[in-house]
Formats: C-alpha cells, sequence, structure tokens
C-alpha cells in the first residue's frame, strides 16, 4: 500500500512539473487572440470566484440603490466599464473580444454575485486578465454605484429604465426588462 502511494505521489509531481516546465519552455499558448481551453476556463473561473470568496470582506453596499445612484452608476459604467463589458446599446464591446480571457458582457448576462464580491472585483482587478483595479482611478463611493448598477441590471425601476432607453436609443436598446418581454412575444 506505501509503494503504490508513493508511486502516486511521484506521478502527480511528474505531471506538475511537466506542466511547470512546458509553460517555461514556452509550450503553452499566450496569445490573447485565440479562445481557452474549456478545462482552462473552468480552472481560472474557480480559481477566481474562490480567491474572492476567501479574500473579499462581506461588506453591504454603503450607498443606497436610490435612481439617483443607480443612474450615476449607470454613468460611471458607460464611460469605464463598456468598452471591455458590454454597452449600455447591448452590442458586443469593443474590446470584449480582444482581451484574454474575454470579460463577461455584464449588460446581456448580468452579474449573479453578491454586491460585496462584485466591489471586491472592481476595486481589486483580477491579475492576468485585463481587468485594472479600479480603487486609484475611482472613488470608494462611485465603485460602489457601479456596484449597485451591475448587481441590478436585470431588476431597475422605471426611471432608472427611462435613463437608459434615453442614453443608449430607444430602439436598440431596450432595458433588460422590456427586451425579455418583447423577446417572448
Amino acid at each position: 500500500m506505501g509503494k503504490f502511494i508513493l508511486g502516486m505521489a511521484v506521478a502527480v509531481a511528474i505531471l506538475v512539473l511537466g506542466v511547470i516546465g512546458s509553460a517555461l519552455l514556452g509550450f503553452l499558448p499566450v496569445n490573447a487572440n485565440s479562445p481557452p481551453g474549456k478545462m482552462e476556463s473552468q480552472i481560472m473561473m474557480s480559481a477566481l470566484d474562490n480567491s474572492v470568496e476567501r479574500h473579499a470582506p462581506r461588506t453591504n453596499n454603503p450607498v443606497p440603490p436610490t435612481d439617483e445612484n443607480l443612474i450615476e452608476g449607470m454613468k460611471i459604467y458607460t464611460m469605464n466599464c463598456a468598452g471591455c463589458h458590454g454597452g449600455l446599446d447591448r452590442q458586443t464591446a469593443p474590446l470584449g473580444n480582444s482581451l484574454y480571457p474575454p470579460p463577461p458582457n455584464l449588460i446581456t448576462d448580468p452579474d449573479d454575485d453578491p454586491e460585496w464580491h462584485i466591489f471586491y472585483v472592481i476595486r481589486n482587478g483580477v491579475r492576468y486578465s485585463g481587468m485594472p483595479a479600479w480603487d486609484k482611478a475611482l472613488s470608494d463611493a462611485d465603485m460602489w454605484k457601479v456596484t449597485a448598477f451591475v448587481a441590478r441590471i436585470e431588476k431597475l425601476s422605471p426611471a432608472v429604465q427611462d435613463y437608459w432607453k434615453k442614453s443608449s436609443g430607444a430602439a436598440s436598446a431596450a432595458a433588460p426588462e422590456e427586451k425579455e418581454h418583447h423577446d417572448h412575444h
């Protein structure tokens, strides 16, 4: 039994060293313009989620989700986030397909993480992904406003939805609830 366990440990060590060696010798692709493999994507998303779970404080959003704050969050999102994560017009982000890993389109595929999780990612960024840490460029209040907007994209009040439509053009960017409603007819 001891030889079996030793054999398994040696096999795992050889596998790990093989992957590290392959990476260091340049055999693993590092280009950003090819899609990642399914296993790589799953591992990296799990690593990201688990890291945020471990390190992010479970802080409640101190900015109330008023229409004014959500509209302000929408404006900040449009100026700083839409280029990678999708604009209010529901079109693909200009840089979205150029980054590796590709950033999620937060307009067409809203984030379902809790606000503390979203805030932590906005504030601290994601290493090796193109997602910058915004703590040097935005105030905590502004990051919380963006967080509130992103967390509520699918359940915005009529006033915020109206602002969204006026900001992006009513024909191409029905707010999420309206778009869903129209898609079912």
